[in-house]
């Protein structure tokens, strides 16, 4: 049988609480009962002491002699006492003898008026206490220093089977002996053993409306995450929970809450990538669909019987070829980065000298004023930082003007490469996705040399080497690279 987690939690509370309230009740009750004990029994003792101190005189003249001392011994003790019991050793001890006494007690003068508590009046036939006094002889029969020291203790009187306290005193060779009947007390006690249960049962009910009340509480929260969570496997991504108090519940609620922000996140993430991957799929298929195109066509005039018109188609055929193959390299170095096994050889690499080079193959022959200040060395693949330069040089004479200015700075933790042109700037638009995947100043994609992936292969290169690339307006387009001057492996 599965029980949910309200019947789990409900039933650890109420066996926790049971059990607590069962060890503090039985505590309680031990330690209540051990002291009405010992506060009976020093009662009982204060008045058995007063009693002897006033009954002993007598005891002492009989021991003298004195025959009739033994009758207002007993006449005293019958007074203060209801049962109680005169014995002494045998064979008699001296006052300086303190063996203990040999053989049973004898007894010397008896009385009891005990009070039998089934019926709630005396006993017309008092019990014989002399069973119960040799039961406990070798503990109340012991010889002492004098009346003054009084022993005591607890036994079950084998004929009647109630429990009696036992104190006496000793003088010499004479015990005085007196019983305390227990049944009153110990009844009190059965009550006081029964309200703590009863104590104990409430505190039960209390706990388990309780537990109820808290494994609602508890389950509750823990629903609406399992919903959230069922809606969530669903595709609402929107879903989540409401956090409330500062507990662990709450914190789970944070926790699905993130965890479904992330997955949200994460799923827009993959649907955009599926979106960019579409036109990716579109824009590839319409770059090379044109010169195809244009190559199928001019194939078809190489028939021509004119010099001039195979002249000119073997010109085009070999520009679209080149541009062709320009796009392919493209397309293979973006789907190296996709895959994350890009080529990454860093070396130490003079910018400068970097950046005259890059001049000299992409764009000869256009005047451009490069300025460098600064430690301009760093820790980079010469390859890729050259085909930076030299995208951001064709993009700056291409779609810019001159003059083109390049200024590259050394700081204390990068360096900057900044290419600038004095055109008309970056369209407002064209901003937010100038570094995304086919994307041109001519939104009508006529037939241009550049394969639209430039930009987005240079800022890849940057991001290989943990730096960045941004662009910006002013009195112009600005790029600006920022590199490391150390790499990463």
């Amino acid at each position: 049988m599965k029980f949910g987690l309200r019947a789990r939690v409900t039933a650890a509370v109420v066996v926790v609480t049971t059990t607590a309230t069962a060890v503090m009740a039985f505590t309680a009750a031990k330690i209540q009962e051990d002291d009405a004990r010992d506060r009976f029994t020093a009662a009982a003792k204060t008045s058995f002491g007063a009693m002897f101190g006033q009954a002993w005189p007598h005891l002492q003249q009989f021991m003298a002699g004195d025959i009739a001392a033994l009758e207002h011994f007993s006449q005293g003790m019958d007074t203060a006492a209801a049962d109680w019991m005169l014995v002494t050793s045998h064979p008699q001890l001296t006052n300086d003898d303190f063996k203990a006494p040999e053989g049973p007690p004898e007894v010397v003068k008896s009385s009891s008026q005990s009070f039998d508590w089934t019926t709630g009046t005396r006993n017309a036939n008092p019990p014989d206490r002399r069973a119960a006094l040799e039961s406990v002889k070798d503990v109340v029969l012991l010889r002492t220093t004098g009346p003054g020291k009084l022993l005591s203790t607890i036994t079950i009187d084998p004929l009647t089977g109630r429990s009696l306290l036992v104190v006496s005193a000793n003088f010499v060779a004479y015990w005085v002996v007196q019983y305390f009947d227990l049944t009153l007390f110990e009844q009190d006690l059965a009550v006081q053993r029964w309200k703590l249960v009863y104590i104990a049962l409430g505190v039960t009910v209390l706990g388990v409306v309780a537990a109820v009340f808290a494994a609602g509480r508890i389950r509750r929260p823990v629903l609406r995450v399992a919903s959230a969570a069922r809606e969530l496997g669903d595709g609402a991504f929107d879903v989540r929970v409401p956090v409330k108090g500062r507990d662990e519940l709450a914190d789970l609620a944070a926790s699905f809450n993130t965890m479904a922000d992330r997955v949200g996140a994460a799923i827009e993430d993959l649907r955009a990538k599926d979106r960019q991957q579409q036109r990716f799929v579109a824009d590839v298929a319409h770059d090379l669909r044109t010169p195809l195109a244009s190559m199928v066509a001019t194939v078809d005039t190489l028939d021509s019987a004119t010099p001039e018109t195979r002249t000119r188609a073997t010109e085009l055929l070999g520009t679209q070829t080149r541009r062709l193959a320009r796009l392919l390299d493209d397309l293979m170095e973006i789907s190296r980065f996709d895959a994350g096994s890009a080529d990454f050889r860093p070396e130490p690499v003079e910018l400068p000298a970097l950046v005259e080079d890059a001049i000299e193959v992409s764009v000869p022959g256009t005047p451009i004023q490069v300025t460098s200040t600064g430690d301009t060395t760093v820790v980079a693949d010469p390859r890729r930082v050259h085909t930076i330069v030299g995208n951001l040089l064709v993009n700056a004479v291409r779609h810019g003007r001159t003059p083109v200015t390049v200024t590259v700075e050394g700081t204390d933790g990068a360096v900057t490469i900044r290419v600038a042109d004095s055109g008309p700037g970056i369209p407002g638009e064209l901003l937010p996705i100038l570094f995304d995947r086919f994307v041109r100043g001519d939104h009508a994609r006529q037939a241009t040399e550049g394969s639209g992936l430039g930009l987005s292969i240079a800022r890849e290169n940057a991001l290989i080497h943990g730096g960045e690339i941004t662009a910006h307006n002013d009195r112009g387009a600005v790029f600006t690279v920022s590199l490391p001057r150390e790499s990463p492996a």
